[in-house]
C-alpha cells in the first residue's frame, strides 16, 4: 500500500483515528459495559467498541473463556488499560452491582451499557414448567432491568449516556422458542419505556434485534453440526441472503448506535437480520 493512509479489505476501509467507513464515531475514551461478552454477539459488540477507542468491561461466568476474550480485546485495542474483565454471574443482583461498581471504580464513570446476556429454555405452553419460565426471565430480563437501574445514575453524570438492548427478531414477531419470544418482547418493551423516561435527561435507549447469527459454540453452530441438511434447508427457506449473519455485523451496528452519530435514535427497535423477519414495522 506504500504511503496510502487507507488499508482496503474485502468489505471495509480503515483509516487511523476513524471508523471502518471513514466516519469518526467520537467514541474515544468512552466507558462501556457489555454483559455476556466472552463470545458471540457480546464479544463482537465489545470488540467493535474497543476498536473505536472505548474502554470496555466484559463479563462472563466461565473464567477460561473470559481470559481468552480479554486477551483478544486487549490486542484489538492496541493500548493498555482499555479492557476490564470481571468473572461474575449477572443473573444475580449482587453480580450486577459488582459489575457496575468495579467498572466505575476502575475507569471513573460509565457512558454506555449493552444489555446482551440472555437465554431461554423450555417447550410449548404445556411442556414449559414454572422453573423454565423463571429461568428465562432470570437469565434475560432481570439482568437488563438491574443493569439499567444500576447504570442510570452514572449515565446521568456523563450527560448523554446510551443503553443498548440486544433483543431478537423473535421479540418483534412470533418464531423461535416461546419463552425466548416472551423475554425478548419484554426487553423491547422495557427499552421503549426507558427511552421515554430518560430522554429528558439526554440518555438514549435503543433495542437492536438480530436475526439468526452463526458463531462457534452458538446454538446455530451446534444445530448445523448436528443436522447440516436441515440447516441448509433452513437457510434456503428463511434467510434471503443465503447465509447466516456474522457477529461482527451486529457489533458494528452496536458501535454506531452507541455513538453521537446516532444522536436522534432512541426508543426504536432496529432489526439487523438480513431481511429474515417478516414484520412491516
Amino acid at each position: 500500500m506504500g504511503n496510502d493512509p487507507f488499508v482496503c479489505t474485502s468489505f471495509r476501509v480503515f483509516r487511523l483515528g476513524q471508523d471502518r467507513n471513514g466516519m469518526d464515531l467520537e467514541l474515544n475514551d468512552k466507558i462501556a459495559i457489555v454483559t455476556g461478552s466472552s463470545k458471540g454477539l457480546g464479544f463482537a459488540s465489545a470488540k467493535a467498541l474497543v476498536e473505536e477507542g472505548c474502554r470496555v468491561t466484559i463479563c462472563a461466568r466461565n473464567a477460561g473463556r473470559l481470559a481468552e476474550a480479554e486477551n483478544e480485546l486487549r490486542a484489538a485495542s492496541g493500548r493498555n488499560n482499555s479492557v476490564l474483565a470481571i468473572q461474575v454471574d449477572v443473573s444475580t443482583a449482587s453480580g450486577i452491582s459488582e459489575l457496575v461498581d468495579q467498572t466505575v471504580e476502575t475507569f471513573g464513570g460509565l457512558d454506555i451499557l449493552v444489555n446482551n446476556v440472555g437465554k431461554a429454555g423450555g417447550g410449548d405452553i404445556t411442556a414449559a414448567t414454572d422453573d423454565d419460565w423463571h429461568a428465562a426471565f432470570n437469565a434475560t430480563l432481570y439482568p437488563a432491568i438491574r443493569a439499567s437501574r444500576a447504570a442510570v445514575p452514572h449515565l446521568r453524570k456523563c450527560k448523554g449516556g446510551v443503553i443498548i438492548m440486544i433483543t431478537s427478531i423473535w421479540g418483534r414477531e412470533s418464531g423461535g422458542r416461546m419463552t425466548y419470544n416472551a423475554v425478548k418482547a419484554a426487553e423491547i418493551s422495557l427499552g421503549k419505556s426507558m427511552a421515554q423516561q430518560l430522554a429528558p435527561e439526554g440518555i438514549r435507549v435503543v433495542s437492536l434485534a438480530p436475526g439468526s447469527i452463526l458463531f462457534p459454540g452458538g446454538s446455530w453452530h451446534t444445530r448445523q453440526q448436528e443436522d447440516p441438511a436441515g440447516i441448509a434447508k433452513f437457510i434456503e427457506h428463511e434467510l434471503p441472503f443465503g447465509r447466516f449473519g456474522r457477529p461482527e455485523e451486529i457489533g458494528e451496528v452496536v458501535a454506531f448506535l452507541a455513538s453521537s452519530r446516532a444522536s436522534w435514535v432512541s426508543g426504536a427497535c432496529i432489526p439487523v437480520d438480513g431481511c429474515q423477519s417478516r414484520s412491516l414495522i
